[in-house]
């Protein structure tokens, strides 16, 4: 299979950890970095060993067919709508836009020209969701009936030196900012969403940053800080879903899924790697049965998708599955604004699972099917 070249735009601190992943994978090759910075692409470029431009240089380039777009969420839409013109696929980091309504732009101009849209994140693609998946798939729980989705911290001002965007509004706050990981983990274990329903509230009007030279500083916030909600999937299972910048301890796992036959327990959905834990007669650790569950390997999806590409099939991280679970993010805050439960807009396909086995960047043209 010959490597898809990848041109990385958007050369901030997320990109580090993709620049160097890429050659842990080989169905893409990394051949260019841009930013609006000079500076920073220049930087990147010096230690990653390829060339630095402007964005606009980057997708003028025949050798770059995938543009993995890493600029700031605001600048989602136009890089991606740019490369689309351009005639290249498009791997963003999360989310895919700040609305649904231009996520559904860049879903239809990718499908309007013959081209794919991918979208982080990937950790579900990770040995240990695999794994989990695998045993759910095997039966092992039953039929799904519930499950809980907890992300719950003390806030980012803790650690965070400039913590304003997450309290600054629309697109803020914990569902939108760890959300994505938590939601689209249970999507690729359930399926779509049907609807939901949830509550919201402001636990503070401001946040006092604890580090950095700002320190002491208070940051206005104008979202929910605590949204509580319940997904109700198109197969009949109900999902609990707790996010929160308001909470300084709890004692409960990331994910649990129940059923009919047993419970599991699933690890962290943003890591690749964690412990799934199987109910049956009793607790069990289970083993890591799939690869890529032993690090941080961000940029799985989009080597996922660039095999996908070459192979004719649907790739995973899709702009679909991204714009399903962005969709659900604003119907929850729709429905805690107004006291009713909603039905989704979108739907998607259940990703397909991965196979068992293989080694660190192993993505067989079967897996994609």
């Amino acid at each position: 299979m010959t490597a898809l070249g990848v041109g990385v735009v958007g050369c901030g601190v997320i990109s580090e950890i993709y620049l160097s992943n890429a050659a842990l994978f080989p169905q893409i090759e990394l051949r260019a970095v841009a930013d609006l910075n000079s500076d920073a692409a220049r930087a990147k470029a010096e230690a990653h060993g390829v060339p630095a431009m402007t964005p606009a240089e980057l997708m003028a380039r025949d050798d770059i067919d995938i543009v993995l777009n890493l600029t700031i969420p605001a600048a989602h839409v136009e890089v991606g709508l740019a490369a689309l013109e351009a005639g290249k696929h498009v791997y963003s980091e999360k989310p895919l836009a700040g609305s649904t309504a231009d996520a559904r732009r860049l879903v239809e101009a990718a499908e309007a020209r013959g081209l794919r849209i991918g979208c982080a994140p990937d950790t579900f693609l990770g040995g240990a969701h695999q794994s989990a998946r695998a045993l759910l798939d095997a039966g092992r729980i039953g039929t799904p009936t519930a499950g809980t989705a907890t992300l719950m911290l003390a806030g980012h001002e803790r650690w965070h030196p400039n913590p304003d965007f997450y309290y600054a509004g629309p697109g803020a706050g914990p569902l939108f900012d760890m959300g994505p990981y938590y939601i689209t983990a249970m999507v690729a274990m359930l399926g779509p969403v049907r609807r939901v329903s949830a509550l919201a509230a402001r636990g503070r009007d401001r946040r006092i940053i604890a580090t950095g030279p700002r320190a002491g500083q208070s940051v206005p916030v104008e979202t929910p800080t605590h949204v509580t909600g319940m997904l109700e999937f198109a197969d009949g299972a109900l999902v609990q879903i707790v996010t929160s910048f308001d909470v300084k301890a709890h004692g409960h796992a990331p994910l649990e899924l129940y059923g009919t036959e047993g419970s599991l327990v699933i690890p962290d959905p943003n890591r690749f790697d964690g412990t799934v834990r199987l109910y049956g007669e009793d607790w069990q650790d289970q083993p890591t049965t799939h690869a890529h569950g032993d690090g941080n390997y961000r940029g799985l999806g989009l080597a996922e998708m660039a095999t996908a590409i070459q192979a004719g099939t649907p790739h995973r991280a899709s702009g679909a599955l991204a714009l399903h679970v962005l969709d659900v993010i604003e119907t929850l805050l729709a429905s805690a604004e107004s006291g009713q439960a909603i039905d989704l807009k979108t739907t998607c396909e259940r990703p397909a699972a991965m196979r068992p086995g293989g080694t660190i960047g192993d993505i067989s043209a079967a897996e994609a099917a």
